[in-house]
C-alpha cells in the first residue's frame, strides 16, 4: 500500500489541478457571457478604468524607462563582440514591442492590481456584503467582476503602447548620451526596423494580460476562505497565478504570431 502512495498523491495533485483549471474557465466563460448582457454598470467600470488605467501608469512608465536603457546596454555588450553595435536601436524597439514591453507591464500591473482586486472582493466576501448585493437583487459577477474584467482588458493595451514608448525612449537616452549614437540615426533605424505587426502584437498581448490578471484577481477573490488569512491567501494566489499565467500566455501567442 505504501508503494502505492507517491502515485496517489500525484493523482490527487493532477485531479485537483484539472478540477482548479474547470472552475477558473467556467468563471472566465460566465464573465465573457455577462459582458454582453444588460445590466451594465458604467459607474463600476470607469472607476475600475481610472484605478487599473491611470493609477498603474507611474510603475510601468518607470519600470519600461529603466528596462529599455538597460537593454540598450546590454545589446551594446552583446553587440561589440560582433561588431554590431549598430543593431541596438532596432533590438531594444522590437524587443521592447514584441515582448518586454507587453511582458513587463503585464506583470507589473498583476502586481498591483490582482492583489488589489482579491483584497478587495475577498474582504467583502469575510463581511457579507456580496451576501448584502444577492439580497438586493444584485449579480455580483455582473456588479463586481465584468467592470473589472473589461476595464483591465481595455486598459493594459494602453499601457503596454505607453511602456513601449517610454522604454524605446530610454534606449534612446543610453544610446545617445552613454553610448556616442547619433540621435538622428538612433531614431531612423528605430522608425526603418520597427513595423505595425511588432506593436500590434505587443498590443494584443496587453489585452490578453489584462484579462487574465483581472480574472484571477475577481476569482481568488470570489472564492476566498473566510477570516483575514484567507483574504491574504486569496490576494497571494491571484498574483502568482496572474504571473504564471502571463508567461504561458505570452510563449503561446508568440508562438501564435510568430511561427
Amino acid at each position: 500500500m505504501s508503494s502505492l502512495s507517491p502515485v496517489a498523491a500525484l493523482g490527487r495533485l493532477t485531479l485537483d489541478l484539472l478540477a482548479s483549471i474547470g472552475r477558473v474557465a467556467i468563471f472566465a466563460a460566465q464573465i465573457v457571457s455577462h459582458m454582453v448582457r444588460p445590466p451594465f454598470y458604467p459607474r463600476e467600470f470607469l472607476h475600475a478604468l481610472m484605478q487599473i488605467g491611470w493609477f498603474s501608469l507611474p510603475v510601468v512608465g518607470m519600470t519600461a524607462l529603466f528596462t529599455g536603457g538597460a537593454l540598450a546596454l546590454q545589446i551594446y555588450a552583446g553587440g561589440a563582440r560582433f561588431s554590431a553595435e549598430a543593431v541596438v536601436p532596432a533590438i531594444v524597439a522590437i524587443g521592447m514591442a514584441r515582448e518586454l514591453g507587453p511582458v513587463l507591464g503585464g506583470l507589473m500591473v498583476a502586481a498591483r492590481v490582482a492583489s488589489s482586486i482579491a483584497a478587495e472582493i475577498g474582504t467583502m466576501k469575510v463581511t457579507e456584503q456580496i451576501d448584502a448585493l444577492v439580497t438586493l437583487s444584485t449579480n455580483p459577477m455582473k456588479y463586481l467582476a465584468v467592470p473589472r474584467v473589461l476595464a483591465a482588458t481595455l486598459a493594459v493595451p494602453v499601457l503596454v503602447a505607453v511602456g513601449d514608448s517610454i522604454g524605446i525612449m530610454g534606449g534612446w537616452l543610453v544610446g545617445v548620451n552613454r553610448l556616442d549614437f547619433n540621435s538622428a540615426a538612433y531614431i531612423k533605424n528605430t522608425v526603418d526596423f520597427l513595423e505595425l505587426w511588432d506593436v500590434t502584437s505587443g498590443l494584443l498581448k496587453g489585452a490578453a494580460f489584462g484579462f487574465i490578471v483581472a480574472l484571477m484577481g475577481c476569482y481568488h477573490g470570489m472564492n476566498s476562505a473566510r477570516g483575514a488569512q484567507g483574504v491574504g491567501r486569496a490576494t497571494k494566489s491571484a498574483v502568482v497565478s496572474a504571473s504564471v499565467l502571463i508567461f504561458a500566455a505570452n510563449y503561446l501567442l508568440t508562438e501564435l504570431f510568430f511561427s
